[in-house]
């Protein structure tokens, strides 16, 4: 079930181009397989609480890649899986005949697979990879149509946003594990005491927020998602209803029993849920493109979900998990209603809309049953959900009113939005639209009316519902037995019944005003003058600016000073640790060895050691005596060969013909190179350069040759030598150590140094072809014979005027000639009945190419006079 739907992705470009009508309906049969395949795990998790599985990831560290199913990540997954497969089929519908459809519907199937291996994760580790998957498909999905400015800045801003937050999140994910020695959020859940009073419970707090805060787009940090509207329509219905946005709701949920239930928790989360609700139903009020106003209205629904996890009694969260789901439901049916309306009417503009009822009836139909359920009215689950919500904050507490005085205007806001939408374009005076408005197909229609249905199927079903929905999922998150209090008793004389009508009476004094509200919001933007995504644009401009100055500043193309910088960095390495820290302390005599005349003393060679020696010396002498480069490049060959013989010397005969290949090679390649550059034989250099050179060569020289010391006069560690001895030839076949540690022990070190150098050979290659070569120098074209002017005889056509050409046969032959005759030269029409032609500077209209002239004898005596 983990792969299948990346299974899909990479095979939907190819079934897509066999199957281009019905591509969206045979994909669909994917999550439509996950959705039944976890409808089978309800009874195992009811009956035992979870389900658990795992896959080796990294044994050597302890690292399995495994799944946990409880009633949270089951109740995500159904959600996620149910409604993708609607919007498969929707998408295929929605883009039939779109050249990238194919590729739009792999993104589309990878995106869900993404977000159901973070619902379903177990290890953390895990959970930050589709974490991340989520938001790479996502980037994908809204910069789909990248031919459009704002549809790559939107994809841009929300890979950003979010980036930030799975950086913050893998910062605790790695914080917890430290702590508590696990990577499983089931050994989490079930930790004694939490995370709550360890020390660093705010650290691991504040990153785990950031992540959630970022990714369910909170306040401030909401402004990404109403630019993600740039996407396609069936990636906002899935966007916005149950995956990535609702990635940041499932991490608040999850680490709720370790995390929650501290002042700085409750605190944080509700004030930051009440302003994202508020702010996100205005904005939504503000707004006249139907898409802008349900993006706006989806920041104010998951603040209003932080909210009450944030309170986390039992009451909240079973307003929690209903609220989910009937937001899943609506959300995702509106989105789609809006897209069938822009696909059919041209339109997405609220103000140009009115009278589709007629037109589209279907369409109208699953807008109402979708703006019901966002309404908050029976008989749809959503009702239920506003009620958990208010049963609890009925307090004299002054904070528990302030809460509820928030929840209701934040819940009538959005329900006059869903009342807006799923009315004002269908009822009210007919308005005409950029398309003859007609019912949508199928494909568009089964999605949204499926919704609606069964968000009121679940309010119809509300024992069934509470029993295997809500309680499984609540205990879930609280970790503790939760028990489902739903019923369709209502109670008149209840305050909550009246908090409800008083939600209803709001929304719909809102409706009634919204064009006055929008009026007041849009002069409060102009008086602003800014917004978050202002701050946004400024900041990523001067982040550029300032990484086009770093990069000016570093990578400015001299080579000189990129070398001096790295053997600078050179010498610090080496003088640092054998200076700063001591470790030259180990060359010093000790009282056994007397005096540094016994410790450094000459070594007993032979004639012919004492010749490799002196052929090293003259080599280093030669490099730096040599008048040129060439003679340089020969003189590192002679130094090269030198210590190939060391090599050999010393019973190593395998590194020496190694290291004279290398040398030969070297030689060559760059005696060749140099040939094809366009540079001086000589470097000339002032003082300070050589001065500067030559220091650092010698510092670096010494620090070497210090540090080789060193390291010889302490004591071998033969352990590792002594491993390649003893398994080269059982474990590798090779009797060679040195070819066995280069391609077996380190096969991808070596790997990875041969692609090295073969990306350097390419790009060699590259550089020297595409140097612009010489343009040849075209030979000087003969001097024109000089052609004597003649004056033409002006002859008196037979016929009335006609249209008039040059003679071709006589612009061919003399060029000179033809063009000094003037142009009322005329040519006499032969007795014959010849075409009547005459020489003009205006030729006859381009439609049909001259025929080629007949030679008249009043031709060939012009040619002759010629």
């Amino acid at each position: 079930m983990a792969i299948a739907p990346f299974v899909a992705a990479a095979l939907a470009p190819l079934l897509h181009r066999f199957t281009k009508p019905l591509s969206g309906w045979i994909l669909a049969l994917v999550p439509g397989a996950i959705f039944v395949f976890l409808l089978s795990l309800i009874e195992p998790v009811l009956a035992t609480g979870s389900i658990s599985a795992r896959i080796g990831w990294v044994p050597a560290y302890g690292l399995d890649l495994s799944f946990f199913v409880d009633g949270l990540s089951l109740t995500f997954a159904l959600t996620i899986s149910g409604i993708g497969a609607l919007i498969i089929i929707y998408s295929g519908a929605y883009l039939q005949g779109h050249q990238h459809l194919g590729r739009f519907l792999a993104f589309l199937m990878a995106f869900m697979g993404a977000m159901l291996g973070l619902v379903l994760a177990d290890n953390m580790l895990g959970l930050f990879v589709f974490w991340e998957l989520t938001a790479v498909t996502s980037f994908l999905l809204i910069g789909f149509d990248a031919v459009r400015a704002a549809a790559r800045r939107g994809a841009i801003q929300a890979l950003v946003i979010t980036n930030i937050g799975g950086m913050a999140l893998l910062a605790g994910v790695i914080l917890v594990q430290q702590l508590t020695g696990t990577w499983e959020l089931s050994e989490l859940r079930g930790l004694e005491g939490g995370l709550q009073g360890h020390s660093l419970y705010g650290l691991v707090l504040a990153f785990f927020l950031i992540a959630a805060f970022t990714k369910s787009a909170q306040f401030p940090l909401h402004f990404w998602l109403p630019n993600a509207m740039e996407a396609p329509t069936p990636v906002s219905a899935f966007l916005h209803s149950a995956t990535m946005v609702q990635a940041g709701v499932y991490l608040l949920a999850r680490t709720t029993p370790w995390l929650g239930d501290t002042t700085a928790w409750t605190t944080i989360l509700v004030c930051f849920g009440g302003v994202t609700l508020l702010w996100g139903a205005l904005g939504s009020l503000k707004q006249t493109d139907l898409k802008q106003m349900l993006a706006q209205s989806t920041i104010a629904s998951l603040g209003l979900l932080v909210l009450l996890i944030g309170l986390g009694t039992e009451t909240a969260i079973a307003g929690m998990v209903i609220y989910f789901v009937a937001h899943a439901l609506y959300k995702a049916g509106l989105f789609m209603v809006v897209g069938a309306i822009d696909h059919e009417a041209g339109t997405r503009d609220i103000t140009a809309l009115g009278g589709l009822s007629g037109k589209m009836p279907i369409t109208f139909v699953a807008a109402m049953l979708a703006g019901l359920s966002m309404f908050g009215l029976p008989p749809t689950i959503a009702f239920f959900a506003k009620e958990e919500m208010y049963l609890y904050l009925l307090s004299p507490q002054w904070q528990d009113l302030a809460v509820l005085a928030v929840l209701i205007a934040g819940n009538a806001l959005l329900a006059a939005v869903g009342a807006l939408v799923a009315i004002k374009p269908f009822l009210g005076p007919a308005m005409q639209t950029p398309k003859s408005a007609h019912e949508a197909p199928l494909g568009l229609l089964a999605g949204p009316v499926i919704l609606g249905v069964t968000g009121i199927a679940f309010a119809l079903l509300l024992d069934w519902f509470g029993h295997t929905v809500l309680e499984p999922a609540a205990t879930a998150i609280l970790h503790e037995p939760v028990k489902s209090h739903l019923t369709w008793n209502i109670d008149l004389t209840k305050p909550v019944v009246w908090l409800s009508v008083a939600t209803w009476v709001l929304a719909v004094l809102a409706y009634r005003n919204a064009a006055t509200i929008r009026t007041l919001l849009r002069r409060f933007d102009a008086a602003l003058g800014w917004t978050a995504d202002t701050v946004f644009d400024i900041v990523m401009f001067g982040l550029i600016r300032f990484a086009g100055a770093v990069t000016r500043l570093l990578h400015h193309g001299r080579l000189e000073l990129y070398l001096v910088t790295v053997f600078a960095m050179l010498a610090l390495a080496l003088m640092v640790p054998l200076f700063g820290l001591g470790a030259v302390n180990a060359l010093l005599p000790t009282a056994e060895l007397g005096s540094w005349g016994t410790k450094l003393s000459w070594p007993n060679l032979s004639p012919y050691e004492w010749g490799v020696v002196g052929l090293a010396l003259l080599g280093l002498g030669a490099i730096v005596a040599a008048p040129n480069r060439l003679y340089s490049i020969l003189a590192l060959g002679v130094q090269g060969t030198a210590v190939a013989l060391i090599f050999l010397l010393f019973g190593a005969p395998d590194l020496a013909f190694t290291q004279l290949m290398v040398e030969i090679l070297s030689v060559v390649i760059l005696a060749l190179v140099m040939t094809r550059l366009n540079l001086d034989e000589r470097d000339h250099r002032p003082f300070e350069d050589l001065a500067r050179d030559g220091t650092l060569a010698v510092v670096c020289g010494v620090g070497v040759s210090l540090l080789l010391m060193v390291v010889l006069s302490g004591t071998l560690d033969t352990r590792l030598s002594d491993f390649f001895i003893a398994t080269s030839v059982p474990i590798a076949h090779g009797a060679n150590i040195v070819n066995v540690i280069l391609v077996d022990y380190r096969g991808f070190d070596t790997l990875g140094e041969i692609s090295v150098l073969m990306a350097a050979g390419i790009s060699i290659m590259v550089l020297l072809r595409s140097r612009k070569k010489p343009v040849p120098v075209a030979a000087p074209l003969p001097p024109n014979p000089v052609v004597p002017k003649i004056k033409p005889k002006s002859t008196r056509a037979k016929a009335a005027a006609t249209p008039r050409a040059t003679t071709t046969a006589k612009a061919t032959t003399k060029p000179k000639a033809a063009a000094a005759k003037p142009a009322s030269t005329r040519t006499r029409a032969t007795k014959t009945g010849a075409a009547k032609t005459a020489a003009a500077t205006t030729p006859a209209a381009p439609a049909k190419a001259p025929a080629a002239p007949t030679k008249t004898p009043t031709t060939r005596r012009k040619r002759a006079e010629s």
